[in-house]
């Protein structure tokens, strides 16, 4: 049901990943979710989307909501759920993932250090971010930017991906 009220609603949307891992699920559990521009994983356009839990996602009556909480953004922080991404390419939302699930891991043991979190500031995040973009320029994304050696990495572990 989530996927299918992404890929109806958003045609550049041609990839929607949906995760329920630990770091991720701990995250969208605290009511402070997600903490903004933590680390340097955290760079990204702008601030995920949030979707109140509403039960297991079952009920189509539930995709207009799904689908107004991402608005244009590339993540969906589900409460109580887990996490999403979108891009319109398998690489631009693996690795949106990547860095969402990484923000959450870094958090997740921030915090555990009992702490008090230190943000990057935002014009830190917007700057690096522009320079991120514009090394990926050629290839069209940040996610092309990445992908090829994640790829040449899954190769060495296990190249059964391709079968």
């Amino acid at each position: 049901m989530i996927h299918s009220a992404i890929h109806a609603a958003r045609h550049d949307a041609r990839c929607v990943l949906h995760t329920h891992t630990l770091n991720g699920v701990a995250v969208v559990d605290a009511a402070g979710g997600i903490a903004a521009d933590l680390a340097a994983f955290a760079l990204r356009p702008r601030e995920p989307g949030y979707h109140d839990f509403e039960g297991p996602a079952l009920h189509d009556d539930e995709k207009p909501r799904l689908v107004a909480d991402l608005g244009d953004k590339t993540a969906l922080i589900l409460r109580n759920h887990g996490l999403l991404t979108v891009g319109e390419t398998v690489a631009e939302a693996f690795v949106a993932m990547y860095y969402l699930e990484t923000s959450c891991a870094i958090q997740v043991r921030a915090q555990a250090g009992g702490g008090e979190l230190i943000p990057v500031p935002k014009e830190i995040i917007d700057t690096a971010y522009t320079q991120l973009m514009a090394a990926a320029r050629p290839r069209g994304s940040r996610g092309m930017l990445v992908w090829p050696g994640l790829l040449r990495r899954l190769e060495r572990v296990d190249s059964s991906y391709r079968d």
